[in-house]
């Protein structure tokens, strides 16, 4: 028996209610850090990870149709692993506004294929302490993305000084000998490229939460941007030379992090202005110097120490603001 309207309107009610308790909780400050932290802390710890799984897996530097296939079906996983969650949970998977599946599509290629494309690429031709130090740039676009289209990011003088100072560590990254690393194009410019797809698609996760829940739109970003890695990658000739438990470990711990990561992350920019959670990132690049130079026995120039601690002083002038 069909139901009727007013029972329809009372579901669709107490649907609302519940979305916006869930919505508290992610916008209360000490939540928000706790999860804006966690997520920050597990994508840390990819960098080593990724290469010890190429490692495991025989993927050697040259071998890019492999290294986009990893990727592929790292976030595909992690995808299917989010939406059949989601549908456990008889979440709605209609779309709230019409011609919706176009942004969802284009959110797709930027958030992980294009996204994770040039970060595999680049980090196969980088130290992973030094991509990960790189990589903060996004932190700071973000901020300056965000104070051009978001009225609710103001650009203050705290912002403008951090921003500077923090593109200033990047650049310190070019600072000594070639020994302790040089500009690349296959190493550091793919990783600028990959900063800058996912300061774009902090910003575009706003416009996500408007067309589809949050949580469904991320599970379908991971499983069909990574369909959108797997099948370049097979087509470049990819593979996994060698298949073993401790490569699949690694494979696993990497499609968690993307799970947890990205649910946690994507949820807080749909309930608090985007420079306030990407803040957080901030140690990412921490970690994942310290974490690459602790797992793969990568040396630690001082240029890293000058890179981080700028920064970092960066990210606390950008958060000093004044409520």
């Amino acid at each position: 028996m069909p139901k009727s309207m007013p029972e329809i309107q009372k579901q669709k009610t107490m649907a609302e209610m519940k979305e916006k308790t869930n919505a508290g909780i992610f916008q209360k400050p000490p939540f928000v850090s706790l999860f804006a932290l966690s997520a920050a802390i597990a994508w840390g710890w990819a960098y080593p990870l990724i290469k010890l799984g190429f490692l495991e897996f025989g993927i050697s530097p040259d071998m890019t149709g492999s290294k986009i296939l990893f990727a592929g079906i790292r976030f595909c996983l992690s995808g299917l692993i989010i939406l059949m969650t989601a549908k456990a949970s008889h979440k709605d998977f209609n779309c709230k506004t019409k011609g919706s599946w176009w942004y969802i599509l284009l959110f797709c290629l930027v958030n992980t294929t294009l996204h994770y494309s040039f970060f595999y690429i680049g980090l196969s031709h980088s130290a992973g302490s030094r991509a990960a130090i790189l990589n903060s740039q996004s932190v700071f676009s973000v901020v300056i993305f965000a104070c051009m289209f978001f009225k609710s990011d103001r650009l203050t003088f705290n912002k403008l000084t951090g921003c500077i100072i923090g593109f200033a560590g990047v650049l310190s990254l070019n600072l000594g000998s070639e020994e302790s690393g040089r500009f690349t194009w296959l190493g550091d410019g793919m990783i600028i490229l990959n900063a800058l797809c996912g300061a774009t698609a902090s910003l575009m996760t706003r416009g996500l939460g408007k067309r589809i829940d949050v949580f469904i739109g991320t599970g379908l970003s991971l499983a069909i941007g990574g369909a959108f890695l797997i099948i370049p990658g097979l087509c470049l000739g990819g593979r996994l030379p060698t298949v073993t438990i401790l490569g699949c470990v690694y494979l696993s711990l990497l499609v968690g992090i993307s799970t947890i990561g990205f649910t946690l992350y994507n949820k807080l920019l749909t309930c608090n202005p985007v420079g306030k959670v990407a803040i957080y990132n901030s140690l990412i690049p921490v970690i994942g110097a310290v974490t690459s130079c602790l797992c793969l026995h990568e040396p630690f120039h001082w240029k890293y120490l000058i890179a981080g601690t700028l920064s970092t002083l960066g990210i606390y002038l950008i958060n000093r603001q004044k409520e």
